[in-house]
């Protein structure tokens, strides 16, 4: 079942990227799972490297786990798991990697969600990233979950226009 959204915000650059993605960031607390939706080239990456880099509190290497599916980062809190499905050819692939694992211990970013079928988890947070079409690089990002991330995503909401 599909969630209503909850809000929409633009950014203009990728520092405008980076800072909804920290403000993100500091809400995150293991069992999270953000849903990374967009088109090829809408900015999934840029997205989940800038949440990487706020909670790193540093400016790491973050590659796009595109060859690899998976790639964790450690931090004092939990265990953050980037993954990147958009080669898998079922959604039984991903079980293999032991998703399912990472739902309940640390919290996942999963670019191409919609590879998951079934197996997304349903109280999941959709960040659904659109690029503009004026050519200037702008993206809109349309933030869409349950209730509950309704009342945790308030402290975002600042920079949204909805």
């Amino acid at each position: 079942m599909a969630h209503p959204a909850i809000f929409r915000c633009r950014a203009a650059s990728l520092g405008d990227t980076a800072s909804i993605a920290a403000r993100l960031a500091d809400l995150l607390k293991p069992g999270d799972v953000i849903a990374l939706g967009g088109t090829l080239g809408a900015g999934k990456t840029a997205f989940a490297r800038a949440v990487i880099r706020h909670l790193a509190r540093e400016e790491i290497d973050v590659p796009s786990p595109t060859y690899n599916l998976l790639l964790t980062y450690d931090f004092d809190d939990y265990c953050l798991y980037h993954y990147d499905l958009y080669r898998l050819e079922s959604p039984e692939e991903a079980l293999e990697l032991d998703i399912d694992e990472a739902f309940d211990q640390g919290v996942s970013l999963i670019e191409w969600p919609d590879r998951l079928g079934r197996y997304l988890p349903e109280n999941h947070l959709l960040v659904e990233i659109t690029a503009e079409k004026d050519g200037a690089g702008a993206r809109v990002f349309t933030f869409s979950g349950d209730e509950r991330w309704r009342a945790r995503l308030r402290p975002l909401m600042e920079v949204g226009d909805a």
